[in-house]
């Protein structure tokens, strides 16, 4: 089976959401905000206090 390309990491809240989502190739984070899943919603990079994006090492089927 292949490997998902973006991973929910962490979620808060039923009416008004919050996900982090973490893409299994780059490592970048990624917030998902909405108050109502099916009006809308906004996403945007994470960065830490650089502005650098957060980056979730993720280990692949080879371990690399």
């Amino acid at each position: 089976m292949e490997k998902e390309r973006f991973v929910e990491t962490y979620s808060q809240g039923v009416a008004n959401v919050r996900k982090i989502i973490v893409d299994t190739e780059t490592g970048v984070n990624y917030l998902l905000l909405s108050s109502n899943m099916t009006s809308g919603c906004g996403v945007t990079v994470l960065v830490d206090q650089d502005g650098k994006p957060i980056i979730t090492r993720t280990i692949g089927a080879d371990g690399q």
